[in-house]
């Protein structure tokens, strides 16, 4: 299998245009601050930065990302910072979708075999009802004695059992939102951390 293909789920690509008069270390010298951050390590190999993190502090600009490889290409129209970087998040967001719509898939199933004990169980809802009014029936002497009738339940508890009803809506609620987070999430980190690096390159 080709992970290449769907890697991009979790993986942000890009590549910056490096001014012709900055050297490879130059290049790295200015981007080194990124990668000062607590939990953060990282080395150069071969014209390559290779970094990685581990329980980064959310004041870190590149939390998102759990490690990574930045490195500098020679091309025709001059040489370019490639960066291909790794997140766990964005693929925890992908597949979280997926999680919620099988939960719904399961609340459909198990709703559709509860439906036989539902009707048994209304069944006997309805012999109680009709025992029950047997048992409402206050006798003459209970009345001359003064003793009050017995109540009569309401069909509170009923509305109660029908609230409780399996429902997927919840699910679904949970995997349009986390399909959205992802779409929101992938663009924007993969837009900010290009606009960072190229600040970073940018200064003096």
């Amino acid at each position: 299998m080709n992970w290449h293909l769907i890697d991009w789920i979790w993986h942000v690509r890009g590549c910056l245009s490096i001014p012709a008069q900055q050297t490879s270390s130059e290049v790295f010298c200015k981007i080194d601050p990124l990668f000062q951050e607590f939990g953060t390590t990282h080395e150069l190999k071969n014209e390559s930065l290779v970094f990685s993190k581990k329980n980064q502090p959310s004041q870190d600009k590149m939390a998102v990302f759990d490690d990574g490889v930045l490195s500098i290409e020679s091309k025709k129209e001059g040489s370019v910072l490639q960066y291909d970087l790794r997140s766990k998040t964005l693929l925890f967001c992908f597949l979280a979708p997926f999680f919620f719509l099988a939960m719904a898939e399961l609340t459909i199933v198990v709703k559709h075999l509860q439906k036989p004990s539902t009707e048994v169980s209304q069944s006997l809802a309805e012999k109680e009802k009709e025992e029950e009014a047997r048992y409402l029936i206050q006798s003459p002497i209970d009345k001359a004695l003064g003793v009050p009738a017995p109540e009569k339940k309401t069909d509170k508890d009923d509305e109660k059992q029908g609230k409780k009803k399996l429902s997927p809506v919840a699910a679904y609620v949970f995997a349009g939102i986390f399909s959205v987070l992802y779409v929101i999430g992938r663009i924007s980190e993969a837009l900010s951390v290009k606009s960072l690096f190229r600040k970073y390159l940018s200064e003096y």
